[in-house]
């Protein structure tokens, strides 16, 4: 598709998908850009992740998902994914990362980088950042946090067989973490965090696991504690019984992620720099910034707790159902 397109679609995710179907289905024309794999942060899930929510919560565009489990795992949900994509045969691009979108509505320019490293440039009517956070850790901002030895993400076990693993963090993904490690990996599993105990929002059947694994000392953990430094072959970390030096061969930093702020403030979208939530109509999702869309989580900020796939697949029907109904009032 050359010329003015109808839309660019930034991110390739379930509600980047979501909207590309709703832009399918009024003949629109449209790209998709996606920086990674389709749906790159679900590929980027633990290995062997079962999702928390049921399958029919996370179907699009009417396409039904089975599972012979009432939660799905992430082998089938990528699957589920791919057939989607094929189905309605969407234009995607893929390994290509927006580095810039400028313009107004009606002539917007979208500049990208593709797989080669090359240079591309698009013009599109309208914008859809469909982001999310996953590709954005929260940094702790402590020495050492750089070294190899050191991730923010957790894909599976088997590269800690033996070791000695910090995990940092006390929410769903930090329990989860030190529970697979600890029952599949042979794992001696330090758990480190700021809070009193675990988070109150941890998955209400892994919070009696976790803390239990605890009671016993089969997890060690430092509570209202955190770490200071990070060393090649130890960490450092302040508790209320003073400072520790604890032998260390990985860190697992499970800190949270957020938006690319930067990003979206280059494109002229004003945010509240607390929340990180971009100024939005809460039924257009159109922000400030007149043709410029948002869906999927980017648009709660780093309350990554208000947004998940259950309600970001709806952002693409909110969006081009607007967007039609405003056009049919234009005199």
């Amino acid at each position: 598709m050359n010329g003015l397109l109808d839309w660019i679609i930034v991110g390739g995710g379930p509600a980047g998908l979501a909207c590309a179907i709703e832009a399918k289905r009024r003949n629109q024309k449209f790209w998709v850009i996606e920086k990674g794999h389709l749906v790159n942060s679900i590929y980027n899930f633990p290995v062997n992740m079962t999702f928390f929510t049921t399958s029919e919560l996370l179907e699009i565009g009417d396409i039904p998902l089975t599972s012979p489990s009432e939660k799905p795992k992430r082998l089938e949900v990528l699957k589920y994914y791919r057939r989607v994509a094929e189905h309605y045969d969407l234009p995607i691009k893929y390994q290509e990362r927006v580095v810039s979108v400028t313009g107004k509505e009606n002539d917007f320019q979208v500049e990208s980088m593709d797989c080669l490293n090359q240079p591309q440039e698009y013009r599109a009517r309208r914008v859809i950042i469909a982001t999310g956070y996953y590709d954005n850790p929260s940094l702790i901002n402590i020495p050492g946090e750089d070294l190899a030895k050191v991730s923010h993400y957790y894909s599976e076990c088997h590269p800690y067989f033996e070791k000695r693993v910090a995990v940092i963090g006390g929410s769903n993904s930090a329990a989860e973490t030190a529970l697979d490690l600890y029952r599949n990996g042979n794992v001696e599993v330090t758990l480190i965090h700021r809070g009193e105990g675990m988070g109150k929002k941890v998955k209400y059947w892994v919070l009696p696991d976790i803390n239990n694994r605890i009671k016993r000392g089969e997890i060690k953990a430092y509570f209202s504690s955190s770490v200071q430094e990070i060393r090649k072959t130890e960490i450092v970390v302040s508790t209320p019984d003073g400072v520790k030096t604890l032998e260390n061969d990985f860190v697992l930093a499970m800190t949270g992620y957020h938006p690319d702020v930067e990003f979206l403030q280059k494109m002229g979208i004003e945010l509240d720099l607390d929340t990180r939530i971009s100024k939005h109509n809460p039924q257009t999702l159109e922000t400030n910034k007149k043709g410029l869309y948002l869906a999927g989580s980017i648009v709660a900020g780093k309350m990554t707790n208000r947004i998940f796939i259950e309600t970001g697949r709806f952002h693409g029907g909110q969006i081009f159902d607007n967007w039609t109904e405003i056009l049919a009032t234009d005199p």
